[in-house]
C-alpha cells in the first residue's frame, strides 16, 4: 500500500478535531491513536505529519460509510475516541 501526498479533504476533518479540542478528556486518546495510526517514518515523507496512510482512511469512510470519500462526523470520531479510551482502562 503506498502512501499518497496528501490527506482527505480538510473540511470534515477540521470539524472533527475541532469536536476533539473542546474535549481536553479525550485529548490523550487522541494523541495516542495518532501516535498509533502514523506510518513509521512519517517525518521523512510529505506532509511531515503523522496522517495516517490514505488508503486506511478510505478503507474505513468505506467501511463506516459506504463510501471511501465519506467526511468523517465529529460525533462518529468522539465515539470512536470514547470507545478506544474505555478499551485502554479494561486492559489496565
Amino acid at each position: 500500500m503506498e502512501r499518497a501526498e496528501e490527506p482527505l479533504t480538510a473540511s470534515g476533518w477540521g470539524r472533527a478535531a475541532g469536536a476533539v479540542v473542546v474535549r481536553p478528556w479525550l485529548w490523550p486518546t487522541a494523541v495516542a491513536q495518532v501516535v498509533h495510526l502514523a506510518p513509521r517514518g512519517w517525518w521523512r515523507r510529505r506532509p511531515y505529519l503523522p496522517v495516517p496512510d490514505r488508503e486506511y482512511l478510505r478503507f474505513r469512510m468505506q467501511t463506516q460509510y459506504g463510501d471511501p470519500d465519506h467526511e468523517p462526523e465529529a460525533e462518529d470520531l468522539l465515539t470512536y475516541l470514547k470507545w478506544c479510551r474505555s478499551y485502554r482502562t479494561l486492559l489496565r
